[in-house]
């Protein structure tokens, strides 16, 4: 009984063995069907997927920098300019003995990776210890070298161990150094523009970066006959600039010289071509190097010339007699009683040197700068005719030249003006403008009554050497050209018989004002003068104009002068652009 019943027990468990290895013989057959199905999909319906997957792995895709437009003087002479360069970096988890197939042998050699390194360091002219720390280790990115040039670049990349690569870039460099270093700007660390034409000309500089797709093998060596796609990069444009390199360097040199010997704060030289506006030299005392921006103090990195306003003194009474003479009311040889003291709406005005009651032309009003003498016929201008003669000049207007940080200037409109600066914007105090103001109000009288803007970009080149020319604008008539006629006579004459003596350039006929004011402290008091030159020539057919200014020189204000380095300057000038010395007789007004 109990042996049947045994063999009942093992008939049972051989059964549900049998059941179960069925079962399991049947997820076996049905997993490999799906499993050759899939095969099948892949090797025979899919194969260009898995392909194309296999090589996804590989590419790699790296951006084409494009080349930065250059920055060009008037003469195309270079100011600034990209170069092509490449970063050496390597994928140190890479970086391992390899073979190498010898061409000559044609068979694969075991290359061992210490020697390599050897050769590299040689190429890069460094220590092997200093590249080998570069290159081994665990990092999956780092750099072994920067900027280095396209034949260095070359050497390593024929040498080609795992892991290692280049990578293109661009390197801008300023081949003239400080020479309008403040008017070029100048790039940060990470390239961005931080300065100059380079910061508001970026989108025209710039360019489009173009992109490089290739494939890469395990050993992280570029496969040269694999996937190779090129969308090149579209260069940026080229600006060319209206100033002269060689005037802008002398212009440098000159003014930084006169700020040392007068122990002065800064000094400015702006030269134009009073017929076009354009800007031919712009020179401030101390410049930026754009090669070496941190080497030059914060607030000295832009064009002073440009961007900081102040007093100007006398030279502003040239506005005030073109606008007497335009409206009427005095001639160059009208002549004035002028007292010691000038009392006018409960307003005393003195001039610099003391004096008594004399006898004066308007003409003699001005070359020897007299305040009392300018106040009596100023003020039979209105206010608003005062202010809007002003404006026809440029002062107070916003000279967009091209670069960052220009000004305005302060000139408050009639209403505000108080019962003393009403009179004292007749003689350039009460109101505060740029050196490139002064240059420009003086251009205007140059150019027979006509205002040109100043302009400093003269055009834009595309990277195949199509020029696009920047517009002049036109002109805006501020006085007659019969009047502008007198005022260059009145300042002939202050040239050669007034305070202009100075600046004189020898053999040429010329026109000057001089410019004393007090400059301003940053406690809202005064410290200090500000002094000015202003001068036109040739006379017989005006065409250029240079403004000196010297900012709070050491010494007695009244023995300091801009005049020597105006007469430098202008001299300069004159040479360069071939101007024939004067052959006729010089205008001398009378005086008394």
């Amino acid at each position: 009984m109990a042996a049947g019943k045994a063999n009942v027990q093992d008939s049972q468990r051989a059964h549900t063995t049998a059941r179960r290895l069925r079962a399991g013989l049947a997820i076996v057959m049905v997993l490999l069907v799906i499993l050759g199905a899939r095969l099948f999909q892949l090797q025979g319906l899919d194969t260009a997927g898995m392909a194309q997957a296999a090589v996804d792995k590989r590419l790699r895709t790296s951006e084409i920098p494009a080349l930065r437009g250059e920055i060009l003087d008037a003469n195309n002479t270079v100011l600034a300019r990209s170069v092509q360069r490449f970063d050496i970096v390597v994928d140190q988890r890479l970086v391992e003995d390899f073979e190498r197939f010898n061409p000559k042998t044609k068979q694969l050699e075991q290359v061992k990776i210490d020697g390599e390194i050897k050769k590299l360091a040689g190429i890069l002219g460094q220590d092997v210890e200093t590249v080998k720390k570069a290159v081994v280790g665990d990092l999956p990115f780092n750099y072994v070298a920067k900027s280095v040039t396209p034949d260095i670049q070359e050497k390593v990349e024929n040498l080609a161990f795992p892991g290692l690569q280049s990578r293109e870039t661009t390197t801008r460099s300023y081949p003239m150094g400080q020479v309008a270093g403040s008017i070029v700007g100048f790039l940060g660390s990470d390239g961005s523009p931080l300065e100059g034409i380079e910061a508001t000309q970026q989108d025209l500089l710039e360019g489009t970066p173009g992109e490089r797709t290739f494939e890469i093998g395990a050993d992280g060596i570029r496969i040269p006959v694999a996937t190779n796609e090129e969308t090149p990069a579209e260069d940026g444009q080229s600006v060319r600039l209206t100033l002269n390199s060689d005037l802008q360097w002398y212009a440098q040199e000159a003014i930084a010289a006169q700020v040392k010997e007068y122990g002065a704060d800064y000094g400015t030289i702006v030269a134009m071509n009073a017929k076009t506006g354009d800007i031919i030299a712009m020179a401030d005392s101390e410049t930026v190097d754009p090669n070496d921006p941190g080497a030059t103090k914060d607030g000295m990195r832009q064009s002073l010339a440009a961007t900081r306003a102040f007093e100007p003194g006398s030279t502003t009474k040239m506005i005030t007699m073109a606008a007497a003479i335009e409206e009427g009311i005095t001639t160059p040889t009208t002549k004035y009683k002028i007292p010691p003291k000038y009392t006018v709406n409960d307003q005393t005005f003195t001039d610099a040197l003391p004096h008594g009651t004399e006898t004066r032309t308007t003409a003699g009003i001005f070359a020897k700068s007299l305040n009392t003498g300018t106040v009596m016929i100023g003020e039979q201008l209105t206010r608003q005719q005062r202010y809007d003669y002003l404006r026809r000049f440029g002062i107070g207007e916003q000279y967009d030249i091209g670069i960052p940080g220009t000004t305005p200037g302060l000139l408050a409109k009639p209403d505000q003006w108080d019962g003393r600066q009403e009179f004292t914007v007749l003689f350039g105090q009460g109101l505060a403008q740029t050196a490139l103001h002064t240059a420009t109000a003086y251009a205007t009288i140059a150019n027979g009554g006509m205002r040109m803007k100043p302009r400093l970009i003269d055009a834009y080149i595309d990277p195949d050497g199509t020029e696009h020319e920047v517009p002049r604008e036109e002109g805006t008539r501020a006085v007659s050209n019969e009047t502008a006629d007198q005022v260059q006579d009145m300042l002939e004459t202050m040239a050669n018989q007034g305070g202009g003596l100075p600046g004189k350039v020898e053999d040429y006929r010329m026109g000057a004002k001089t410019g004393t004011a007090e400059a301003p402290s940053e406690d809202g008091g005064f410290s200090g003068y500000t002094i000015s030159y202003a001068g036109i020539a040739p006379m017989e057919d005006p065409e250029y104009v240079v403004v000196a200014t010297i900012q709070r020189p050491e010494g007695g204000v009244f023995s300091l002068t801009a005049g020597p380095v105006f007469k430098k300057v202008m001299g300069q000038v004159l040479s360069t652009y071939n101007v024939p010395p004067s052959d006729t007789k010089p205008v001398k007004l009378p005086l008394e």
